[in-house]
């Protein structure tokens, strides 16, 4: 089986608390048994989490060497110029490893995203720009730290899209099993 569930922000990938964490975890959204996250999305990040009772799919979805590509959508401060962009597709090196290439390029017309609770930090005086960035790989924070090593923080990151599943209409909190052609969009065939 293979669900697919829209991340609220605040919400730990994850079905057991951490002790003193104020987030919340999967297991209060009513999952059936035996389901275990693919990957993660940190609890400050929203959008598209697939979560399965088969191991193998696990390897499949998420080992950078099967190529299987992720897109995130960004809110960054500031409006990256197109050397930045440039940056980040030739990969940056985080923490001593450099990242795989990926596709980073502004949304055009920026998106119409629900509010977020909380809502994000708003500067007035500093615009912000939404990005989409597709990577085959994801560690932690991984996103994050790219867009702050080209100098534009990340104020808001959700998960939009896993192989050429996307999130659509699904909405926060909500989860959907899929069906074998909504499965197949996630694995690629």
């Amino acid at each position: 089986m293979l669900l697919a569930f829209h991340k609220p922000y605040g919400v730990l990938s994850q079905f057991t608390p951490e002790p003193g964490s104020p987030f919340r975890t999967l297991v209060d959204f009513g999952f059936p048994k035996g389901v275990y996250p693919i990957g993660r999305l940190d609890a400050d990040s929203e959008g598209l989490l697939l979560l399965s009772d088969e191991t193998e799919l696990n390897q499949r979805l998420l080992h950078p060497r099967h190529a299987h590509e992720r897109e995130y959508w960004v809110q960054v401060e500031r409006v990256p110029a197109d050397e930045s962009l440039r940056k980040l597709e030739q990969g940056l090196v985080i923490q001593g490893r450099h990242t795989l290439p990926c596709r980073a390029r502004r949304l055009d017309p920026q998106p119409q995203m629900p509010p977020r609770d909380p809502p994000i930090r708003v500067r007035k005086s500093v615009p912000d720009c939404w990005l989409a960035l597709e990577l085959v790989e994801g560690k932690n924070r991984q996103v994050r730290r790219m867009t702050a090593a080209v100098g534009h923080p990340t104020l808001r990151l959700v998960r939009v899209r896993i192989g050429a599943f996307r999130l659509g209409e699904l909405t926060a909190g909500c989860w959907k099993r899929l069906a074998a052609a909504e499965r197949e969009l996630v694995l690629g065939g």
